[in-house]
């Protein structure tokens, strides 16, 4: 099957056969029909690979302490092996995706062959023909949203799991700094929960893409403190949700500016964190982190053996939060098709991850790679035991 793969090293994007994952008891295979670049986090991504050695180093200097941990521990040579061979590996890439499930584990609960479903992970859900994915990273989609729509279900939950933490209620005055796809998600997810939304960004078009999918207010950066006063009638914004994927600290200072006292400040995309200590302290601002897309994230009981969380402790799981954004999708209250600018089959995947480069003049938003229909794959192969067979004559075998 085919399947897209980064080089560390060089950063080389490239479609690569690989064998069908294998089936666990805990989980379904999927063939996928869509899956959606992420702008930001793949991005980040395609930048890590096409830095020097030393501009990785510099950028990353987690990565350089655990380098010197291992050589510590294992000796110079053993490190710089582990290193190259590390750094000429291959990686999967994708977290977004959906498709039709073929084969289904043993221990799972819900999902049937033939299903249609959206899943996440990016230990799981990548751009690939036949993923594997864990039942409780898998969701049915409506039978009202389509393949491509239903992709977007795990950035949709990071969007919705934002707004959660804000704890936003309805008539809230509610900023979303960073019109990106996570940004254009959480605004139309705020107005369909009541609140009214002002919407900044940096790109006008993106600006105008805001406004014709329902925010109250969109503006660019430069008029964005105003456009706070004016919406909250001068007193500030109740919530402001920083979507923006920037290592600026522009973005949680202007949150700063236009919030009003005891307002609350959720930082949903990757933003510059020096916090300004003045304004947060004058109005006893209240700083929130949202964790990718809900409860269950990064819990390897939770994803990977399927063990749910209860109801009554924990409404809104990962899972759950997949399920209600498509619901959303469904009910016609977020709109995701006008985000989708390009579509590109996934032996083209390079050049869609060429969309996503900054610094390419040609504008992209909901980048999703396609997947042709073929035949079931063979993911299981049965041994029998041979029938021993005696004879009197004397053989060599």
């Amino acid at each position: 099957m085919k399947q897209v793969v980064q080089y560390p090293a060089s950063g080389k994007i490239e479609t690569v056969e690989v064998p069908v994952p294998v089936l666990q008891d805990e989980g379904v295979l999927v063939r996928t029909s869509y899956s959606v670049l992420s702008p930001g986090t793949e991005r980040a991504a395609l930048e890590f690979g096409k830095q020097s050695m030393a501009g990785k180093a510099v950028h990353h200097p987690d990565l350089v302490r655990r380098v010197l941990q291992k050589a510590s521990r294992d000796g110079i040579v053993s490190t710089i092996r582990g290193v190259r061979e590390r750094m000429n590996r291959p990686g999967a890439l994708g977290y977004s995706s959906a498709g039709t499930v073929t084969h289904v584990g043993n221990r799972v609960r819900d999902l049937r062959v033939g299903d249609r479903v959206a899943c996440a992970g990016n230990q799981y859900a990548y751009h690939a023909e036949v993923v594997y994915v864990p039942q409780n990273l898998a969701v049915r989609v409506p039978e009202t949203v389509p393949f491509d729509q239903a992709a977007f279900a795990t950035v949709g939950a990071i969007a919705l799991q934002g707004v959660r933490i804000s704890e936003l209620s309805v008539g809230d005055r509610v900023a979303v700094v960073g019109m990106g796809l996570v940004g254009q998600l959480t605004a139309q997810i705020a107005r369909a929960a009541g609140a009214k939304v002002l919407a900044v960004d940096l790109d006008p078009r993106r600006v105008e893409l805001a406004s014709n999918l329902g925010s109250d207010i969109a503006v660019l950066r430069t008029e964005a403190e105003a456009a706070a006063s004016r919406i909250s009638d001068g007193h500030g914004v109740d919530v402001v949700l920083l979507t923006a994927a920037t290592p600026s600290n522009d973005p949680i200072q202007l949150a700063a500016t236009m919030a009003r006292e005891k307002a609350r400040v959720v930082v949903v995309g990757d933003v510059g964190m020096a916090v300004p200590r003045e304004p947060f302290y004058v109005k006893e601002l209240e700083l929130r982190l949202s964790r990718s897309y809900g409860p269950g994230r990064y819990d390897p009981t939770y994803e990977e053996a399927g063990n749910d969380y209860p109801y009554g402790y924990v409404r809104w799981t990962e899972q759950r939060n997949l399920a209600a954004f498509l619901e959303l999708v469904a009910s016609g209250s977020v709109h995701v098709e006008p985000l989708i600018t390009h579509r590109v089959p996934v032996t083209s995947a390079a050049e869609a991850y060429e969309l996503i480069d900054e610094n390419t003049a040609e504008h992209s938003l909901g980048v999703l790679l396609s997947y042709e229909a073929s035949e079931p794959v063979a993911t299981r192969i049965t041994l029998t035991t041979p029938t021993a067979q005696t004879t009197d004559a004397v053989n060599v075998g």
